[in-house]
């Protein structure tokens, strides 16, 4: 089993650059993390964009599904920006037969505070067992992407109440 690791940019992979005052999009960082917790799922990474996800467009969101789509591994991981993550996932929602996990961090991965890596683990751990749909991992939780938002008060993802039929209880 092998997962499909996507990376988009986003808080994640910021770094600060001190003469600048400013953050700008580094290296994917999910690597270097997944190797320091000594990870032994068989994974591969590519990095498809180092954007701020406020600055992603349709067209880059369909340049995404479109990667996923192609990609023969039924298990993906997508690290991204938090503050449109779930308009990707949505764009993602249409794609069938496979388990599609987005996560992202508050804080960039390089900061000591940061929680890329609990993301980036329960991203890794619900990728491998849930059934296949769209979720998104942020939090210590895992969402519907249709059923969630991101509270910018709060500084996290929270559930928002379905509209319809409640999921099935063994369903998330």
């Amino acid at each position: 089993m092998t997962v499909s690791i996507y990376t988009l940019g986003g808080t994640i992979d910021k770094v600060y650059f001190d003469q600048q005052s400013a953050f700008e999009i580094g290296e994917p960082t999910v690597g270097q993390i997944l190797a320091e917790a000594n990870v032994t799922v068989d994974y591969t990474i590519q990095a498809l964009l180092h954007k701020d996800s406020l600055d992603m467009t349709a067209a880059d969101r369909q340049f995404v599904v479109a990667k996923v789509s192609a990609d023969p591994c039924d298990q993906i991981v997508v690290t991204h920006g938090t503050d449109t993550m779930i308009d990707t996932a949505l764009a993602l929602s249409s794609i069938a037969g496979k388990v599609i996990v987005l996560t992202g961090a508050m804080q960039p991965a390089r900061f000591r505070t940061s929680d890329a890596t609990f993301n980036i683990g329960a991203a890794i751990t619900a990728v491998q067992i849930l059934p296949a749909g769209v979720y998104i991992a942020m939090n210590g939780r895992i969402f519907r992407p249709e059923r969630t938002r991101k509270n910018r008060k709060l500084n996290r993802f929270e559930p928002i109440a379905a509209s319809g039929p409640e999921p099935a209880k063994d369903q998330p």
